[in-house]
């Protein structure tokens, strides 16, 4: 199985995104990442769902999902045609003598420190998935307390949308 990563241009209606979901639920589909927004259009959101499928099944995917009367158009986006990112959050222990160097590393991954408390440094970084697992594996021997992610956000290199 490959990993795949669609894009869906979907009317904004409320429910949408349950019968995508379910879409999915029902035909045994497992979803890896899920990330939905409004688009310039206030009327049309874009989901960028990714996963993981042969080429049979990801055709199949796509061809349930125009089906859905609230589907505006389903794109298959091609890595080297598309920019990834993905957002995380971490809260990690900190002490004085870990601060300093909890910095450097989110310096080096370009990350925010978001939040200081006495006990714990929040980051923020963003990127593709590779980098955000590698800082999150750096950030692991500190002691991480809350993470989270948002999901892939992609859309296609160029000028022109899909």
């Amino acid at each position: 199985m490959d990993k795949y990563t669609i894009s869906v241009l979907v009317e904004n209606n409320a429910g949408v995104l349950s019968r995508i979901a379910g879409l999915f639920s029902r035909r045994g589909y497992n979803i890896e990442s899920l990330s939905v927004g409004v688009t310039e259009d206030s009327k049309i959101s874009r989901m960028t769902i990714c996963g993981f499928a042969d080429e049979q099944t990801l055709e199949q995917i796509k061809k349930q999902l125009n089906k859905l009367i609230e589907v505006i158009k389903v794109v298959q986006l091609a890595s080297e045609n598309s920019v990834y990112r993905e957002l995380a959050m971490i809260k990690v222990k900190a002490d004085d003598a870990s601060r300093a160097s909890i910095a450097a590393m989110a310096n080096i991954f370009r990350a925010n420190i978001i939040d200081v408390s006495p006990e714990s440094l929040t980051l923020e970084v963003t990127g593709d998935e590779g980098k955000i697992d590698a800082f999150i594996n750096l950030m692991k021997p500190y002691g991480i307390i809350e993470l989270l992610r948002t999901g892939t956000a992609a859309i296609q290199r160029g000028e022109n949308g899909i």
